[in-house]
């Protein structure tokens, strides 16, 4: 299969594209996906070798340039489910609107018989210009468990296994359900999360879409980062209230170990895939429209022949930040306790090209989205000493990033 990129100058907006199509949108990128040249299956049974074997597969795209974008490759979407075992795809689109920080604009296509790049020109600038249709005016909100349930028993059991001592930590979802008279205004979901989550990455993929501050991790030639978050206080509205549940959150002993068992557990996985690997001596506040979070940056040198990203994120999804500690033992009581199918929620999300760079996020403040009905989901951290009241009170916390920019949809 090849492909070709080239240089533009069209007077287009990528992430009104990329919300009808596939979208990536980080503080530096923006990467927005129409149509589809292949998909690759990435067997995630397999664990690093079969991420292996999809990266060979995806560097087999033969790459052209016209003009000076000599560096844009090919790029692959991939949304995978939580379960690491459940099999993954990576989506090559047809047509890649590429756009730099700097203002540098370029267009990968792809395929057997690609379009030209006037007929993709063309094609990009119709698509801009179409109207949005779905315009809905009520809403329903439904939690599929009763919250009060959840707190009582599901909470109370994931704290019983805690301490019989079968696992440090557990890290148990929810879900609620919204329900629209009309179609959710995808475009609209995404213009609402960007306004409103600054620092976050946005995505879209095939309607799981949402807008995560966690870098589960990035590679770029032989650097590696990542960014993991764990422990949480909500946000208040009185300023001297959140100033004290941030003072708080930096001083509880609960999120610090919380936070620990994630860090540590990090940094031994990617040892084996590095010359030098580092973290924060001391985890910082991120403060985000509803909650503060302590995260910790994670710096390394890959070893050669590096690894690309796909094989990374075969080898740390799931951290303990979304499924808990010991890894096998935390998977299999989510399944068991949870009493839902957590689907896309909290698997990794992003991108990758041929050379194995890209960055995939953690999949949380996120929705799976098919037509009028939004599937939200919210975890937190079980620990020994963890209150279930305060646990629920952070789920309807973390709810908010994706419940509010869908309510602001309706008209």
């Amino acid at each position: 299969m090849e492909s070709k990129t080239f240089q533009t100058n069209l007077d287009i907006d990528p992430t009104r594209i990329g919300s009808l199509g596939m979208l990536w949108k980080d503080s530096t990128l923006t990467l927005a996906g129409l149509g589809e040249a292949i998909r690759i299956p990435v067997e995630r049974a397999e664990g690093v070798d079969g991420a292996s074997k999809a990266q060979e597969v995806l560097s087999d795209i033969s790459t052209s340039h016209d003009g000076e974008a000599t560096d844009h490759l090919p790029v692959a979407f991939a949304a995978f489910p939580f379960d690491p075992k459940a099999t993954g795809e990576l989506i090559i689109p047809r047509t890649l609107i590429r756009s730099q920080s700097d203002g540098e604009l370029s267009i990968t296509i792809t395929g057997e018989g690609n379009l030209s790049p006037e007929e993709a020109s063309e094609e990009i600038v119709s698509l801009s210009a179409q109207a949005e249709t779905p315009k809905p005016t009520s809403a329903k909100v439904e939690s599929l468990i009763p919250p009060e349930q959840w707190r009582d028993e599901l909470v109370a059991e994931a704290i019983g296994h805690i301490h019989a001592g079968d696992l440090e930590k557990m890290v148990l979802a929810r879900e609620i359900q919204i329900s629209m008279d009309d179609e959710i205004n995808i475009p609209e979901v995404i213009d609402s999360l960007i306004s409103t989550n600054p620092g976050a990455m946005i995505f879209s993929i095939e309607g799981f879409v949402g807008a995560s501050p966690e870098l589960l991790v990035s590679r770029s030639g032989d650097l590696v980062q990542a960014h993991p978050l764990a422990g949480t206080a909500i946000r208040l509205a009185d300023k001297e209230l959140d100033q004290k549940s941030m003072s708080d959150l930096l001083n509880s002993a609960k999120d610090h170990y919380e936070h620990r068992i994630t860090i540590e557990w990090l940094l031994n996985e990617l040892l084996p895939f590095c010359s030098y690997v580092d973290a924060d001596p001391k985890p910082k506040i991120l403060s985000l429209p509803n909650v503060h979070h302590l995260g910790s940056s994670v710096n390394g040198h890959l070893s050669l022949p590096a690894a690309s990203v796909l094989e990374l994120v075969a080898a740390l999804h799931p951290t303990p930040a979304v499924g808990g500690n010991p890894q096998s033992t935390a998977i299999d009581l989510i399944s068991k306790i949870e009493k839902m199918n957590r689907g896309l929620y909290a698997g990794p999300v992003g991108w990758v090209d041929t050379k194995g760079n890209g960055s995939f996020a953690v999949g949380i403040r996120s929705a799976q989205i098919v037509g009028s009905k939004a599937h939200l989901f919210a975890g937190v951290g079980i620990v020994n000493d963890s209150d279930p009241q305060s646990e629920l009170d952070e789920t309807d916390g973390k709810f908010q990033t994706m419940q509010k920019a869908i309510m602001a949809t309706i008209r």
